[in-house]
């Protein structure tokens, strides 16, 4: 789940009751996001809840399930989710079946709460793990075996901790871009732009991306001055000058605050525009290698095939035949 791979991903939900919708929402709408925007399932999930049926959310509506959680060699990854009440459901039954799952499991995953409940099934034991702000200094106290860590995410091995509902969309980018690269978590990151804390200035107007902390206002300069030039791109000197730092600082900012070279999230901003033309449009791979940087449509197809592991063309073919199937059914 953590390193690249072309092949389909397959992860497996536990839902508790009275689990909040925004936190579901957070595992699945990222996934989906990468589907629609890659046009093909590159993930897929299915939910479990303790008893087999639809769990209710705290905001009362209903999450469908698709069938009981039950002890089985199942190797896909396993979020634990859960938010209010979750010792209710914690039965000795359930906690054993969590622990003997983590047997086959490649990843177990706790997503809010859910590290409480993987920590009551001991599968946190000398791990390093993450909760809620809220409820933090307790579950340090509660399971000092567990090396209790204050950040949004952590993971760990084979285990993976959530502290909330944001910085599990961070988790779910994180993974997107581990598995599939810089380009498309980006880009899926973009369908859900919110605005963090730490923005100061003109900067809180930048729409700021999940999952790119952009704490440094500079940084966030620099970022709006690729949006607003991705026809013609402007050299790192050129950022930085207009941004009114030295190229170097802007490098070492930028790696700080986004976690990648500037260079390289031009090119992602480049790719997904040009992504975008391939599918939505009819122009000419050569127009669109021209409003989106690219010396020449040869160039922007080594870009393009080396970002998403098909050519423009085959892009457009894939969508084609897919349309087709869907007319004639």
């Amino acid at each position: 789940m953590l390193v690249p791979s072309l092949d389909r991903l397959d992860i497996d939900l536990l839902v508790l009751p009275d689990t909040n919708l925004i936190l579901i929402a957070s595992v699945i709408e990222p996934l989906r996001g990468a589907n629609r925007i890659s046009g093909s399932e590159l993930y897929r999930w299915r939910v479990f809840t303790p008893d087999g049926q639809a769990a209710m959310t705290t905001s009362h509506v209903p999450m469908p399930a698709d069938g009981m959680f039950q002890q089985s060699a199942e190797t896909a990854p396993l979020f634990v989710l859960a938010s209010y009440n979750w010792r209710d459901a914690a039965t000795p039954a359930l906690k054993r079946t969590l622990s003997q799952s983590a047997r086959y499991r490649s990843i177990i995953a706790g997503i809010e709460s859910g590290t409480w409940l993987m920590a009551e099934a001991s599968l946190l034991d000398n791990v390093s793990a993450t909760a809620h702000w809220e409820d933090f200094e307790e579950f340090a106290l509660a399971y000092p075996q567990v090396r209790a860590v204050k950040d949004r995410f952590v993971i760990d091995g084979k285990r993976i901790t959530t502290g909330g509902s944001l910085p599990t969309m961070d988790l779910m980018l994180e993974i997107i871009r581990r598995r599939r690269g810089y380009t498309l978590a980006l880009e899926v990151s973009r369908l859900f732009s919110y605005e963090q804390g730490g923005f100061q200035g003109e900067a809180q107007h930048t729409p700021s991306s999940v999952g790119l902390r952009m704490r440094d206002p500079r940084v966030a300069h620099a970022v709006r001055l690729m949006e607003e030039n991705v026809e013609q791109p402007l050299t790192l000197v050129r950022l930085a000058r207009r941004v009114g730092i030295s190229a170097r600082h802007l490098q070492a900012l930028f790696q700080d605050d986004v976690g990648a070279a500037p260079h390289l999230h031009y090119l992602a901003l480049r790719l997904n525009a040009a992504r975008r033309k391939v599918i939505e449009t009819k122009a000419s791979f050569a127009e669109i290698a021209a409003e989106t940087g690219f010396n020449s449509a040869s160039a922007f197809s080594r870009s393009y095939r080396a970002s998403y592991s098909e050519s423009p063309s085959e892009t457009r073919r894939r969508l084609r035949r897919r349309s087709s199937a869907g007319e004639q059914t």
